[in-house]
């Protein structure tokens, strides 16, 4: 059971799909943005980039998040203030110099967005036990990546429509189309402020404390000292190399494919793609893609839950890895099928699904247990994400150069590491008996 009264399916699906939001709008659905507003695409991709590194760096700061107040404070705090950054960034959207005050927004955003995700994991580990957190660890999953599927897939495609609704169409002037997107985009970012808004007012009454502060040193030469303790207690815990290894291995291929997928879903037949639309892509995505999703991550919540994550790691290490056969297969053959192709991203969102829990209840109960758990998991959660980063930097020179074709089975290769570091990952804490 958990340690507070408060049912878990109160607040976990909430506090997650929260946590999701603003990682998918700055990292995905700001490009899409920038881009219909004209500007540069090597403008766009190195400043999209580089304020997502709050996600790997918020280790830096997570050992203060233990030191004030309470966990529940900086969720509800960062919900709101992330709310009111993106009514900023749609009331910036008319200034001409629009694309740097955005930027510099949506670099405030991921800062609060990063401690948000520090101090949410903080409350999930404070209060629920291993089984618990096995049990709920799919509801975290799922809810997470919904709202994935609704920024991508129900944002972007509103923001289609609404850019239709406000003249926006094909022929039209280029400055009509402009102001066009502009209120579109405008009304996106309006009503994401609105939803972080709401889920801020919502979690203050909902969410457990996830406990109070754990020391009382205020002073800048003993928080100094503190984070100097947890880094160096971070890489001294047993196997922590191999373990920062897999971490970064278990989502290698998936660093390769993530930013290749949408290209090659896009691109024309004559050039190995797959010639699909953006409604066709939004259809598989936002329906069956997210179906499969949120049964793969509640079936593999209770999978673990059940058999222990020590049985259950390579299984779903596995299972992970399965949507790179699939789109390697859809290289190979370019179906026209739209049940084969659908039948694709189910299998891709499922076994991520699946598969994706599987690392984070492994950084929860094997790297995060100790003095510092929640400076930890976010330590390890940082380097999980510059381990997709860093592949995924180098993907579309990779896919340039091999075509679509040789890239997925290329990918294929990419898996091996895993499976094997997978296989013989030791574990230091042993899962917790039923009782």
């Amino acid at each position: 059971m958990s340690r507070n009264s408060r049912n878990p399916i109160s607040w976990v699906p909430t506090v997650y799909f929260a946590m999701g939001l603003p990682f998918v709008v700055l990292n995905m659905v700001s490009v899409l943005m920038f881009k219909g507003l004209g500007i540069d695409d090597a403008q766009i991709a190195l400043w999209t980039s580089l304020i997502m590194l709050p996600w790997t760096l918020k280790f830096l700061w997570s050992p203060f998040l233990e030191m004030f107040k309470t966990k529940k404070f900086f969720v509800v705090l960062t919900q709101l203030i992330t709310g009111a950054g993106f009514a900023l960034v749609a009331l910036a959207l008319h200034l001409p110099a629009f694309f740097a005050v955005c930027i510099a927004l949506l670099a405030i955003i991921a800062f609060s967005g990063a401690t948000h995700d520090v101090a949410t994991d903080g409350v999930y580990m404070s209060e629920l036990n291993k089984q618990d957190q096995a049990k709920y660890i799919g509801w975290q999953g799922a809810f997470y990546n919904i709202a994935k599927i609704v920024a991508s897939g129900g944002l972007v495609w509103l923001a289609g429509w609404l850019l239709k609704h406000y003249g926006g169409v094909p022929g039209a002037e280029e400055t009509v189309r402009h102001e066009a997107t502009v209120q579109a985009w405008m009304t996106v970012m309006f009503i994401l402020a609105a939803v972080m808004v709401l889920l801020g007012v919502y979690h203050m009454r909902m969410l457990p404390s996830g406990g109070t502060a754990a020391t009382g040193t205020t002073s800048g030469k003993e928080t100094w000292n503190r984070l100097v303790e947890v880094i160096r207690n971070f890489f001294q815990k047993k196997h922590i190399w191999y373990y920062i290894t897999f971490i970064i291995l278990y989502r290698l291929a998936e660093g390769f494919v993530m930013k290749i997928v949408p290209l090659f879903l896009k691109a024309e037949r004559s050039v190995g793609g797959l010639g699909l639309g953006e409604q066709e892509i939004g259809l598989y995505y936002g329906t069956y893609g997210a179906a499969a999703f949120v049964l793969g991550s509640l079936l593999a919540g209770y999978y673990i839950s059940h058999r222990g994550l020590s049985r259950t790691l390579f299984s779903l290490c596995c299972i992970f890895n399965l949507p790179f056969l699939a789109y390697t297969l859809l290289a190979v053959y370019q179906p026209e099928n739209g049940m084969l192709i659908g039948g694709a991203i189910v299998l891709e969102y499922f076994g991520y699904g699946f598969g994706f829990v599987g690392l984070s209840l492994f950084m929860m109960q094997q790297v995060a247990p100790g003095k510092h758990q929640m400076a930890h998991y976010a330590f390890a959660s940082g380097i999980m994400n510059l381990g997709v980063m860093l592949p995924g930097s180098i993907s579309g020179f990779v896919s340039n150069a091999l075509g679509y074709k040789t890239f997925f089975i290329f990918t294929m290769f990419a898996t091996i590491p895993a499976f094997l570091i997978t296989y013989f990952v030791p574990f230091t804490h042993p899962d917790e008996k039923k009782r």
